[in-house]
């Protein structure tokens, strides 16, 4: 049947909703804090804990105050907004205490299921217009209320309220269990890693030939492995020739500093910038098997970060990429070798500079790996990590996918074009 609709003052709605802005069914409370010289920051009797933004994602910073002193307090079901950013208007719960200034609870009358309301207030388009309201000015001035008050909220009844928020919940919680799947994936990588990167663990049938460790300046090794600098694995050069402006200029693939530490791991797996032949004709050509190393970062853990190409595709560095073009070793294995802790704090103590920190060839030169003599194990340790991340590829990819099903469903049922009643 066709779902009818009729004309109101925040647009055409489903007949049997009923037209109302944010602000005639949600009241909207800010929050407060005493001073900083009450502050404990372990549980104590006599005290509550005091919420601030970041801890909705960490415990690290967890602060307590007297409860004498809390004026504001929320439930670990209630809707809570952060009013600055970045990233502005963060909808947060989970958490129960006092909530300092930088968060407003919100209070849903009567009329709207609380859980409704949860979904409705973080649907893309109202975020865009809070995002977009708060940089009118220089910076972000926080949540406009009388624009979020303002805001159409056509409203179905309870029945239907409660269904859809029902099947919004049921994607959250697929959502739920997928992140917390890969972060446990990831950990278990992040431990294999550690132990399969210094000979720690040994796959078969090398676990077979284990003679003993040797003691070495980086630690225990297996008595067949060996370290080696970086300058006696091959020959070092530099990217060149892509400009920021010319890095989606054409159809061939290239690799950018910056993209090293914030799009790519290990290995590259897909590229995120492209050149046009003409730009090409300057930048460095890759080879198979190619290191990648980020020149210069904002922190001492950016710079040399290492990615490892191992396709046979025409593709291009650009400049502050540092190459390294092994003669020998597996260069997958050396592509998570050279990320593992051991390596990293080496990288780091040798970065120059402060609000830009570099990192030359030379200083890459004389960084010590730890690895198998035989490439043959090499390649097995870089096979069982590689076989982890397609696995983590995969539920990253389905994440993604959910994540759209969910924007959808909320842009079908929250505006009543899909009804469930």
């Amino acid at each position: 049947m066709k779902n009818e609709t009729y004309q109101t003052d925040i647009g055409r709605i489903p007949v049997g909703w009923v037209p109302y802005r944010v602000g005639e069914l949600v009241s909207f409370s800010g929050g407060s804090q005493p001073d900083k010289s009450t502050f404990k920051f372990r549980p104590s009797k006599g005290y509550i804990r005091l919420i601030q933004i970041r801890d909705y994602k960490t415990d690290k910073y967890e602060t307590y105050i007297p409860e004498v002193l809390a004026r504001k307090t929320c439930g670990e079901h209630d809707v809570m907004i952060g009013r600055y950013g970045p990233p502005i208007f963060q909808i947060l719960r989970g958490i129960k205490g006092a909530y300092n200034v930088a968060l407003i609870k919100a209070i849903p009358s009567d009329k709207v299921d609380a859980e409704f309301f949860y979904h409705f207030i973080r649907n893309e388009n109202l975020y865009g217009l809070m995002e977009s309201l708060s940089r009118r000015s220089s910076g972000q001035t926080g949540v406009e209320l009388s624009a979020l008050r303002e805001y159409p909220l056509p409203l179905p009844k309870k029945k239907e309220q409660i269904a859809i928020a029902n099947a919004l919940s049921d994607v959250d919680a697929l959502i739920a269990s997928l992140e917390s799947l890969i972060t446990k994936k990831r950990a278990i990588k992040t431990a294999a890693m550690q132990q399969l990167l210094t000979g720690k663990k040994r796959l078969p049938p090398f676990d077979k030939t284990q003679n003993g460790y040797k003691q070495t300046e980086l630690g225990e090794i297996p008595e067949d492995w060996e370290i080696r600098h970086l300058g006696g694995i091959g020959a070092f050069t530099k990217g060149a020739g892509v400009k920021k402006d010319e890095s989606n200029s054409g159809y061939i693939p290239c690799v950018r500093y910056g993209e090293i530490y914030t799009r790519h791991s290990d290995y590259i797996k897909r590229f995120n910038s492209y050149i046009s032949k003409t730009v090409s004709l300057t930048a460095t050509r890759l080879s198979k098997g190619d290191l990648l190393f980020a020149g210069s970062g904002e922190t001492k853990e950016e710079i040399g970060k290492c990615v490892a190409f191992v396709d046979e595709v025409e593709a291009y560095a650009g400049g502050d990429i540092v190459i390294l073009r092994p003669q020998w070793g597996d260069s997958l294995f050396l592509g998570y070798c050279l990320n593992s802790d051991y390596v990293v704090k080496q990288k780091s103590s040798k970065g120059q500079g402060d609000a830009v920190v570099h990192i030359s060839a030379n200083a890459l030169k004389s960084v010590q790996v730890i690895m198998p003599s035989s490439e043959v194990e090499q390649q097995s340790i870089a096979t069982v990590l590689f076989d982890m991340d397609k696995d983590i590829e995969l539920l990253d990819r389905r994440l993604n996918k959910t994540q759209k099903l969910k924007q959808g469903m909320m842009q079908e049922l929250l505006t009543g074009r899909t009804r469930l009643v």
